[in-house]
């Protein structure tokens, strides 16, 4: 994968999260998961593009680490929302499987710089 290929899809992912978000109910529940989920799915992409301009292979190491976290937690509110919705979702399905495979992505990047 071009690096630049990875900017963009970190940059899709976070975008189709926070438009999916509006597309549930404001009650105390789904509040508290669209704040996180729309801070942690944006702070992937943040975080890798910061990488990108990191001052030491040290610096890029930390943002990519952190991204990697943030698509964790990504996964973990997607997830959450799957488990109490009463329907099925094609593209929160969608979401959780591109929240996966940038996981694996960033993870072989961080293994491959040690």
């Amino acid at each position: 994968m071009k690096e630049n290929a990875l900017l963009d899809r970190t940059f899709n992912f976070g975008v189709r999260c926070l438009k999916h978000l509006r597309t549930f109910p404001n009650t105390s529940e789904y509040s508290i998961i669209k704040y996180q989920l729309g801070k942690s799915s944006t702070s992937i992409g943040a975080n890798y593009e910061e990488a990108q301009a990191g001052s030491s292979k040290a610096d890029f190491k930390n943002k990519v680490r952190i991204a990697l976290k943030e698509a964790r937690e990504s996964n973990y509110w997607l997830r959450v929302l799957k488990s109490i919705q009463e329907q099925n979702d094609d593209e929160l399905n969608f979401l959780i499987q591109e929240s996966n495979e940038i996981k694996k992505i960033l993870a072989s990047i961080l293994n491959k710089l040690n």
